[in-house]
């Protein structure tokens, strides 16, 4: 069927692709909502098609990995890489013989060196100086020379960029003036070693090697400090969210003039974020990292025009709750690929500085095994989360005491699901269990006020009620229990996590099914306090279907087939772990 994916470029692609449908799968929720909701709105349908579009391609490039296949017979071709090509250029003499006469339209093409030195360090790139030494007899002057074109060529990235600083760009291009000037003067003493009565061309042509391998290790380090300072001053300054803020507020109060200046400050954003992304990918350092480059550049330059269809739908629909709920949902897509970006670029500078350790990793960027599995069950809390605020905000009597602890246990609910992201205030474990038992407590809390509220109710309907309140105890209680229990290793600790989450949706759903029965039950009393002579007692009202136990293990389904796609990406996730 499929090849096990132990390759480490695959994985990264597989991780992308992922990353791509386990965020869109809320995007296809709202957006599409909020298209049925607003049938007749252009940017509604422009957002939802742009969801589509882009998981379409995500799982087109799932199928090209599992098959090994390409569409039109395309190669597996990434982008060349300024380091890639650096260390092409200086192990170049150790490259067998057929290898060495490559022309620089297949450099172009290729952009990297064998699997085995694809990710060599800088001391094994020195170490093949003896090597470039003993092979230089076999290589044309004319082939060193467009390798190195190559190489400069794609250090116009930075120089053309209008966000590298002047120090940084002066700098790059008398480098590049260097290098070509080294080269020279290698060739040079390359033809005088030809000549078997030069006595002292063997020992300038070493001198002229290493003055060669000085320039471009010089070279490697301005361009790592020229992309590593852009991106950190640009994730620095974007770290508040003003501009996201601003398109919430300007779209909530219907203001085209507003909403449309402040949609030119996320595009220019988004440029900067696209480039800087670009310019990470030349210093990535690997190709697992240099994918993830890639698949940032590509999730800023999607979500952008995302957001802003998001915000002109809302803007031209300012009371729509579900349009309101659709702008948040690609906002946190947005902060969240800024959070990736940030560890990405600490594993950039960690794997330059040679301080690689323990590979960190991305919460919202799912890996195989455990990750994946938090994040799955994280993206079902704020599903349920999305309910409970909907729910909440059908309360007339906001300050209602049922309704204020709903939302108090749905604050805490949605920390925990950005908790599974790798983002908000918890940072540990240990915070998520803390955060967890408070939630328990805030849970007997509402389980106090609706008993009192059912002292109101007949006989029937408070049989029922009751019997919806208890499953809320019995959960809370369990959910108590499971958060002190001690734990050691990994693997204790990531089951924990899991049962506590998993409670923790259980107690949503019985809270999201009796807090709209609460709603209806107080507006038919007032109503019926304020219409004296009604035949109909308020205590007369039909209840809902109650709670089953299949809702509370995650089984009930919904019309955007959000279940069916997690069953598909549990698959993925199989396949992955292989």
């Amino acid at each position: 069927m499929t090849k096990d994916l132990k390759d480490e470029k695959k994985k990264s692609r597989m991780a992308a692709a992922r990353a791509v449908l386990e965020k869109c799968t809320m995007m296809l929720l709202t957006a599409s909502k909020t298209c049925l909701r607003h049938p007749d709105c252009d940017s509604a349908r422009i957002n939802k098609d742009g969801v589509f579009q882009r998981m379409r391609l995500a799982l087109e490039q799932v199928i090209e990995i599992v098959t090994e296949a390409r569409p039109n017979g395309e190669g597996d071709i990434l982008p060349v890489s300024i380091y890639m090509g650096i260390r092409e250029f200086k192990v170049r003499g150790s490259i067998p013989a057929p290898q060495q006469h490559m022309g620089i339209r297949e450099c172009k093409v290729r952009g990297s060196i064998p699997a085995p030195q694809q990710h060599m360090g800088m001391r094994e790139c020195k170490n093949q100086l003896e090597g470039l030494r003993e092979g230089l007899c076999l290589l044309s002057k004319e082939n060193l020379t467009a390798l190195l074109e190559v190489v400069l060529e794609h250090t116009e990235d930075f120089t053309d960029s209008a966000y590298t600083s002047h120090e940084h760009r002066e700098r790059i291009l008398e480098l590049s003036r260097q290098a070509r000037l080294e080269l020279e003067q290698l060739n040079a003493a390359w033809m005088q070693t030809q000549n078997p009565k030069a006595a002292e061309a063997t020992e300038e042509m070493e001198l002229a090697i290493l003055k060669t391998c000085q320039c471009m290790n010089e070279l490697k380090k301005e361009l790592h400090n020229a992309a590593a300072e852009l991106a950190a001053d640009l994730l620095k300054y974007h770290a508040d969210h003003i501009v996201l803020k601003a398109l919430k507020v300007s779209g909530g109060e219907g203001s085209l003039e507003a909403l449309a200046e402040y949609t030119c400050k996320l595009s220019e954003q988004k440029e900067q974020l696209v480039e800087t992304c670009r310019l990470l990918r030349h210093i990535s350092g690997t190709e697992p990292l240099e994918i993830t480059c890639i698949h940032a550049e590509d999730t800023f330059q999607v979500t952008g025009p995302q957001i802003i269809s998001a915000a002109q739908t809302l803007a031209l629909h300012p009371s729509s709750k579900i349009a309101k709920e659709n702008l948040d949902v690609f906002c946190e897509a947005w902060e969240s690929q800024l959070n990736d970006m940030s560890i990405l670029l600490r594993e950039i500078i960690d794997l330059f500085e040679g301080r690689r350790g323990e590979k960190r990793n991305y919460l919202s960027l799912p890996r195989p095994g455990e990750q994946t599995a938090i994040a799955k069950v994280g993206l079902e809390l704020r599903l349920l989360t999305s309910d409970l605020d909907s729910e909440s905000e059908k309360w007339e009597d906001q300050e209602h005491e049922i309704v204020r602890q709903g939302q108090g246990m749905s604050s805490m609910a949605y920390s925990m699901y950005l908790f599974t992201r790798g983002e908000g205030l918890l940072k540990t474990t240990q915070d998520l269990f803390h955060q967890a038992e408070v939630f328990a407590e805030e849970g007997f809390k509402l389980y106090s006020s609706l008993r009192a509220f059912s002292t109101q109710l007949g006989d029937d309907e408070r049989a029922i009620f009751t019997a919806e309140t208890e499953k809320l105890v019995a959960l809370c209680q369990k959910l108590q229990i499971t958060t002190r229990m001690p734990v050691q290793g990994k693997n204790s600790t990531f089951l924990k996590v899991d049962s506590s989450i998993q409670n923790i949706k259980s107690i949503l759903t019985v809270v999201v099914y009796i807090l709209p029965l609460c709603n209806k039950l107080i507006k038919k009393y007032k109503c019926e306090q304020s219409s004296l002579g009604s035949p109909q007692s308020w205590r007369e009202i039909p209840l809902q279907t109650p709670v089953h136990e299949d809702c509370l293990s995650g089984k009930n389904g919904n019309g955007f087939g959000v279940k069916s796609l997690e069953h598909h990406m549990a698959n993925l996730t199989f396949l992955e772990s292989k």
